[in-house]
């Protein structure tokens, strides 16, 4: 399958790298808005087309399938684009930054049919697919403490003036888009949208946020969340339920997951994976659009707008 890439950064060289272990994984053509950058890129690939326009890459019969990871305000347009040329879109988290977005490009994916899936890595991994079956061994869930505090080195350069997009809200930007979207997907995926949100956050001079917290209400249980791009957290995250607590090492990546029973008894749930996170989402959504599925029945469409609708 041959992949068009949009967006030249440090997370297309990780999922490049991961995707060295699919036989079917090719790169086709890469997008830059400057023809040098798109070059550069390009050359660590071995990928001679290049194109700064990039309705022609979706033309040009070179791809059959994209990546985007480019800035989050530019996902909607860039990926209905792709879609309406018949190319296949997995497209980097967060999806959309408003509800009306992801409906549009339900909307179009269906139309044309053509496979849109958001890379939300974590929730297609082994181990965390496992945590899902295993859910009920706690019984009643009682509260599910989900965060992801990573201190951003882009931080220290607005604290010397120096404003990176990764604090810009006018690109979609800021902590909860950032990392909160990594606490709130698994909780959709686990247990559904909540009845109430209670949300508080911290905004930088720019209006990005740096950090917040959410509690999620539902009938029997809560959900909080926790991220910041200005602290640090080395603690796990943790369901609890009345018969024990499923201990989770990282939201972002779950690797390592034990029950902890009340009566003294562990399980680990923790399945090994022989590749890295990035490897099973890429398989994913080559697996939907070889069987011709519009959306993936683990990260469906429906589940993006619920997460976009607590990161909006």
């Amino acid at each position: 399958m041959r992949f068009g890439i949009i967006g030249t950064n440090w997370i297309t060289d990780r999922l490049l790298k991961a995707a060295k272990d699919l036989p079917e994984f090719s790169v086709g053509a890469v997008y830059s808005r400057t023809e040098e950058r798109g070059r550069e890129f390009a050359g660590k690939y071995g990928v001679e087309a290049v194109y700064t326009d990039m309705a022609k890459m979706f033309q040009s019969g070179k791809i059959d399938a994209v990546y985007i990871a480019s800035p989050n305000s530019f996902h909607v347009e860039q990926s209905v684009l792709a879609l309406e040329h018949g190319i296949h879109v997995l497209c980097e988290k967060p999806a959309v930054i408003s509800e009306a977005e992801m409906e549009r490009i339900v909307e179009v994916s269906r139309k044309h049919q053509t496979t849109y899936m958001e890379a939300m890595k974590s929730t297609v991994a082994p181990t965390f697919l496992n945590l899902k079956k295993n859910l009920h061994k706690i019984g009643q869930i009682r509260r599910l403490v989900f965060h992801f505090n990573q201190y951003s080195s882009r931080y220290d350069k607005y604290k010397e003036g120096i404003i990176e997009n990764a604090f810009k809200p006018e690109f979609g930007n800021g902590a909860k888009m950032d990392l909160g979207v990594y606490c709130i997907a698994p909780i959709i995926h686990l247990v559904g949208e909540p009845e109430k949100v209670l949300a508080n956050s911290y905004s930088l001079s720019t209006g990005a946020d740096g950090q917040g917290s959410m509690i999620l209400a539902y009938k029997e249980f809560e959900a909080i969340v926790m991220y910041s791009k200005i602290t640090d957290s080395y603690v796990p995250c943790e369901i609890q339920g009345e018969e024990g607590v499923i201990e989770i090492n990282k939201i972002s990546d779950p690797r390592q997951v034990i029950i902890k029973y009340r009566d003294g008894r562990t399980e680990d749930l923790s399945i090994p994976q022989e590749y890295e996170t990035m490897y099973y989402e890429l398989k994913e959504f080559m697996d939907c659009v070889k069987a011709g599925q519009v959306e993936s029945a683990i990260n469906t469409h429906d589940i993006s707008r619920q997460v976009v609708k607590l990161l909006s």
